[in-house]
């Protein structure tokens, strides 16, 4: 069975240049329940004349969840006042993203944060929890595998611990898990309430993880990851939420969007089965 929420990362279309309304009706007609935007297509469809209400509307209609955004700010930036302008444009994009009913964004290690210890970066990470909560927004800690610091689950649990949190969730991700070194076996000590989203994606043998590149990740089930095993791990932690289609293909070939997001949500389900 498949016990989980099927999402759809906009950057899985990104060969195809559509604004965000296109990207939210593509999901819908492929049956996704959730779709995560991206923030400067955000920002480029308002800039180009698009309003918010579209944007509202457009989700209401195609009843679809507006799950998570993908945001670029230096929240933990060694740099202080490199941190105090990403904290800034956090604010700008949060209220921006709360305003179209977006439910968290990620914050991924974005920056110069390798001289940053894990310590210093869950004061960071509590404070601009603090802020996204003012707003009305959650924010979804995310390591990147290749990042120089919060590169792995364990790294992202010592920063939630170190920000002394509570309900703080990290998301995660099975390509930056096997780039950062991660393993299954890692996220036996977090709760399904620990987990913000899960991206869904798979990669092939080669290249070998130190040379991999985003590009090359394939759709669910066409590589090597342990995708069966993730799923086991993901339902007996009590997640329940939703697993986001996340690819950066270049080239889809003859293949249209719609067949694109079809194709995804297909593998999705059909690699991420859990025994019921």
């Amino acid at each position: 069975m498949f016990p989980f929420q099927a999402s759809l990362n906009a950057s899985t279309l990104f060969p195809f240049k559509l604004n965000v309304l296109e990207q939210i009706k593509v999901a819908a007609e492929a049956g996704y329940e959730g779709i995560e935007l991206w923030v400067s297509d955000i920002e480029a469809f308002l800039a180009g004349g698009g309003t918010a209400e579209q944007i509202r509307e457009c989700l209401s209609r195609n009843n679809v969840v507006f799950a998570n955004a993908i945001a670029f700010f230096k929240w933990a930036d060694v740099d202080a006042a490199v941190r105090a302008e990403g904290f800034a444009q956090a604010a700008r994009e949060l209220r921006m993203l709360a305003e179209l009913g977006c439910r968290a964004a990620a914050a991924p290690p974005f920056g110069d944060v390798a001289s940053v210890s894990l310590s210093d970066m869950g004061q960071y990470y509590a404070e601009l929890t603090a802020l996204g909560r003012e707003i009305g927004i959650d924010v979804y800690l995310e390591f990147w595998g290749k990042a120089s610091k919060l590169s792995t689950v364990n790294e992202a649990k010592e920063v939630v611990l170190a920000s002394g949190i509570e309900q703080a969730q990290v998301l995660l991700d099975p390509f930056h898990m096997y780039t950062g070194g991660s393993g299954v076996e890692d996220l036996k000590e977090l709760q399904g309430s620990q987990i913000g989203i899960v991206h869904a994606n798979d990669y092939p043998a080669a290249p070998s993880r130190e040379v991999i590149t985003d590009a090359e990740r394939v759709f669910p089930g066409e590589g090597v990851a342990p995708l069966k095993e993730l799923a086991e791990a993901l339902y007996a932690s009590g997640y329940r939420g939703f697993l986001s289609v996340e690819l950066f293909i270049e080239d889809f070939g003859s293949l249209t969007a719609a067949e694109v997001a079809s194709k995804g949500i297909t593998t999705l389900k059909q690699a991420f089965q859990v025994e019921g």
